[in-house]
């Protein structure tokens, strides 16, 4: 089982949880406020439901610490959607928005029923027993307050949390999309180097094919110049050796 699946039925359990507890608040404030209207219709002045305000205060408390958990599973939920392929995101996506909305349909519930407690409380509480109702209402609405604010700073740290996640991702998209451009820019350099020592090479053996080819047309020359001067001996030696004779034997005539 992946961390993503123990997280989804951890919030499922959760969830559950706080509906049954919100059910039970509301319900017995259905029942005060049923009871409320008889006593105040008969005048009855002792009206202190003690028993019934220890449980909802319970009720609440279990509620209050609920509810942060279950922010953090969401959060917990979200981070780990970011890491699963497009295909799998896309199906949990679906489901994690709908856990968010039914976490903000639990949270308007659950202060809706508190705040109709809270009326119900000032209204049927007997002027005998006013100041411990509103020393009572007083501290469960501190307490109230204190918990909206803690839930309220974590619910901005994981807002805060999930923004510097979302810029790290980004900024790792970034520098991943940097090094890739690196990659193609080196792999193109090292071709041109190649390109570069090939020509350089085929430059050499053009060269060294035209000293071959001049040092050939040179000895061509030397050959041709060395053949033309023999030729040239041996005519004027012919010449020499023909007409020679006929002028020493005039001589002697």
């Amino acid at each position: 089982m992946s961390l993503l699946e123990q997280y989804e039925q951890q919030y499922a359990s959760l969830i559950a949880e706080i509906t049954a507890h919100i059910g039970r608040l509301q319900q017995q404030s259905n029942n005060s406020e049923f009871w409320g209207g008889i006593f105040s219709q008969a005048r009855m002045i002792n009206f202190p439901p003690t028993q019934r305000q220890g449980e909802r205060n319970e009720l609440c408390g279990k509620i209050d610490g609920s509810l942060p958990e279950a922010q953090e599973l969401l959060e917990q939920m979200g981070l780990e959607v970011r890491e699963l392929n497009p295909a799998q995101r896309s199906s949990f996506n679906g489901k994690l928005q709908v856990a968010q909305a039914e976490f903000k349909r639990l949270q308007v519930e659950y202060r809706q029923t508190r705040e109709k407690q809270r009326a119900q409380a000032s209204n049927t509480f007997t002027t005998l027993d006013l100041s411990d109702s509103y020393e009572d209402v007083s501290i469960s609405t501190d307490q109230r307050q204190r918990l909206l604010d803690n839930s309220e700073r974590i619910e901005r740290t994981g807002n805060r949390l999930t923004e510097g996640y979302r810029v790290a991702v980004e900024t790792e998209q970034m520098g991943a999309q940097v090094l890739n451009d690196l990659h193609h820019q080196r792999e193109t350099l090292h071709g041109a180097r190649a390109r570069l020592r090939e020509t350089n090479a085929e430059l050499g053996r053009a060269s060294r094919t035209l000293n071959t080819m001049m040092l050939r047309a040179l000895r061509e020359k030397v050959v041709l110049y060395g053949v033309g001067v023999c030729f040239v001996v041996a005519v004027g030696v012919s010449l020499y050796l023909t007409f020679a004779p006929s002028s020493t034997s005039s001589v002697t005539l």
